[in-house]
């Protein structure tokens, strides 16, 4: 019965550490414009970073853009998936309007853009905002998990599409860029973050129905997605500092004093979600004082695109 206890014990405190681990790992990441990339020949091993050998630009296919000879600057396109809903379509626009504010700002390696709509048919918006019309799956067989649509429309972009960028930044409508963003790949690696619960190996006999064998192993799928050393998510993250991009998929709820009020709806709240059939009106109402740098920071980014972008309301 002791032994079993000990076990028990040693195997919960593991348990924790691990998981505490991965989240330091995640939260703390180092932003760093060589990375990710190969090893520094004079970084010491005890610093060195572990990188994807896999996913590498073509030998041959690099286009450089910029103007001069001597011009270095390795444009990437910036590629959103969304549905014609109302929710998806006034984060585009936000998205959009500070894509454009950045592109050619100083350190800029932002080249073109493009919303890939997976609605089947133009909307209105095909004029404000570059857009590729995917068509949907057929129906029935997304089993329910509409979320199908955005890879298989990202397929049939990759396969259309004149991309004339090197590198591809896969972006959400609920981006807000704050700043320039310069290419962050390195010597032909993209610029990525590993999660470590995306096992290919694990799912091979599902993968393979879209990796067949003659692709070569099944575990040539990079474990890999949006990267959060580039991100903020505020209410969480309460600085914006060095990142590229605010990513609002949390609500922000306080209370008249500044202060978070977790799990309930605050007397002061900015939620995407309370925004699904009717796009935000303008001048939202600022938090009150105490409130994270990183939440004034994104309702005044919303404020000022919906006071500038044409007909918002409409």
């Amino acid at each position: 019965m002791g032994c079993g206890n000990f076990f028990f014990t040693v195997l919960i405190t593991f348990s924790v550490a691990l998981i505490t681990y991965n989240i330091l790992i995640s939260a703390n990441a180092p932003l760093k414009q060589d990375l990710p990339g190969p090893l520094s020949t004079t970084s010491s091993s005890s610093s060195s970073l572990s990188v994807d050998p896999i996913i590498k630009m073509p030998l041959g296919g690099s286009r450089r853009y910029g103007g001069g000879s001597n011009t270095k600057r390795r444009l990437f396109h910036t590629a959103v998936t969304a549905s014609d809903s109302v929710y998806n379509t006034w984060q585009c626009r936000v998205m959009y309007y500070w894509f454009k504010k950045f592109q050619n700002g100083p350190n800029s390696e932002m080249g073109g853009f493009t919303r890939i709509l997976h609605s089947g048919k133009p909307d209105k918006y095909v004029d404000e905002i570059p857009t590729f019309v995917a068509q949907p799956l057929p129906s029935g067989m997304d089993q329910g998990y509409i979320v199908l649509n955005r890879p298989w429309a990202f397929v049939q972009w990759l396969q259309q599409a004149d991309i004339k960028e090197d590198y591809i930044l896969m972006a959400e409508p609920d981006h807000i860029i704050v700043k320039p963003i310069p290419n962050l790949s390195k010597d032909g690696l993209g610029a990525a973050f590993p999660f470590f619960y995306i096992e290919p190996k694990k799912y091979e006999s599902v993968l393979r129905k879209y990796f067949p064998e003659e692709k070569g192993p099944v575990t040539n799928i990079d474990p890999i997605g949006n990267s959060p050393v580039i991100i903020v998510k505020p209410p969480w993250d309460t600085e914006v500092g060095k990142k590229f991009i605010i990513h609002y998929t949390y609500g922000c709820d306080y209370n008249m004093k500044g202060e978070l009020t977790y799990g309930k709806f605050g007397e002061w709240r900015f939620d995407k979600r309370s925004y699904d059939t009717v796009a935000p009106p303008r001048n939202l109402p600022l938090p009150p004082p105490g409130v994270p740098e990183s939440v004034v920071t994104l309702v005044k980014m919303v404020n000022e695109a919906t006071a500038n972008i044409p007909n918002w309301e409409s």
